[in-house]
């Protein structure tokens, strides 16, 4: 584990989701790949020029951690069993045409693949990448890893895999969830969350979803808890879990469902910290106060920290410094000053193909992801003075 103390440069602790948006290059190079035009040389050629773009482009932001960007990612959620969206290098236990992860706001979906026999395996860790992005920096960098629950929606909903049951399917999750954060560490990582965007979704029960309408949430947590309990307090602390109502076109999957129906079961998890979408929230003071109500200071010999999303990633408007010290400032009136942190909203661009329509474009996007950044950074360091945290 990289030493990393993540209050020295700002006072007030800040660090990323985890995603930027992939350039245009590259996602043309992802669909070249996919139609059979380019080879896998070719496209990890575009891949690791994006990642060296993204940390030029980090460092200068003057952020204390950052993150490749996922870069060489299918996506958040399936980068362990693809190498693409489009299903080329899928792991040989699955099958296209699971269930949808979500179905969004503008009325796209995002479909899984489907468990068809075991044993299941992951095909790639996110150490894999984080390998070769980390020695292009010396600013600490973080790692995200996907949750065993959102894998978990690879079984099929109501039919058995013959000869894998969902308990030995599930029991292989956390196994591999374990090895994919204990690697990440490994590698130099000084931070590892764990994306837990389905958890807000888990309580929607949309009837074009049915696992929405499952009663899942609990089963989540369960599982994840069967992660956290593989690792000590002081390896917890540096261990999240992040939550969201989704990202991708500049859409979301859940953020009409109400917060509450989440959070005091969220803080359950046995994490050392969260981040939490706010930015986006309509109503910032009520999840606030649910946030201070809920954070546990003793999660299994761990005081839990709250990251609070101060950063749309959605919206191409760049929030100001001011902006964010305002909206950290305010939230210390409800959650102890030190327990809180700051980051992004969400990933900025958590599928390796997303058009961005919002922005204009991925490129625009990305050019206003780090001035966000950028921001979000100076706006924690404010907070931070204002609060006389240091």
């Amino acid at each position: 584990m990289t030493e990393y103390d993540p209050r020295t440069a700002t006072g007030i602790p800040t660090e990323p989701v985890g995603s930027m948006p992939r350039p245009q290059k590259l996602q043309d190079a992802y669909a070249a790949y996919d139609e059979g035009k380019i080879d896998k040389a070719a496209l990890e050629q575009e891949q690791d020029a994006a990642v060296q773009d993204t940390i030029d482009r980090y460092e200068a932001t003057g952020a204390p951690i950052i993150s490749d960007g996922e870069q060489r990612w299918s996506s958040f959620a399936t980068y362990p069993i693809t190498d693409t969206l489009a299903g080329t290098g899928l792991a040989p236990s699955l099958a296209p045409g699971g269930q949808f992860f979500a179905i969004f706001a503008d009325g796209h979906g995002r479909q899984l693949p489907k468990l068809v026999k075991g044993p299941f395996e992951y095909v790639n860790y996110a150490a894999d990448s984080l390998r070769k992005s980390i020695g292009r920096t010396s600013t600490p960098m973080k790692q995200a890893v996907i949750s065993p629950s959102m894998l978990a929606l690879l079984y099929p909903l109501r039919d058995p895999v013959d000869g894998y049951s969902r308990e030995d399917f599930e029991a292989t999750l956390i196994d591999e969830c374990e090895k994919d954060i204990r690697q990440s560490f490994d590698a130099g990582a000084a931070r590892v969350s764990v994306d837990f965007t389905e958890g807000r979704l888990a309580t929607r029960e949309d009837p074009r979803n049915p696992w929405t309408g499952a009663g899942l949430l609990p089963h989540f947590i369960e599982l994840i808890n069967g992660v956290m309990a593989r690792f000590s307090a002081e390896e917890r602390t540096r261990i999240g879990v992040h939550t969201c109502p989704g990202g991708d076109r500049d859409s979301v999957h859940s953020a009409d469902v109400p917060y509450n129906n989440l959070l005091p079961e969220m803080f359950r998890i046995n994490a050392g910290y969260f981040l939490i979408q706010l930015a986006s929230e309509r109503e910032k003071d009520p999840v606030y106060e649910s946030i201070g109500k809920n954070l546990r200071t003793d999660a299994d010999g761990v005081v839990q920290m709250a990251y609070l999303g101060v950063i749309n990633p959605g919206n191409p408007r760049v929030e100001s410094a001011e902006e964010v010290a305002d909206r950290l400032v305010r939230a210390a009136d409800f959650i102890p000053r030190e327990q809180l942190g700051s980051t992004d909203d969400c990933g900025f661009s958590p599928f390796s193909i997303d058009e961005k329509p919002n922005h204009g474009s991925p490129d625009f996007a990305r050019e206003v992801a780090f001035q966000k950044i950028t921001n979000r950074v100076e706006g924690t360091r404010r907070a931070a003075e204002r609060l006389g945290v240091s």
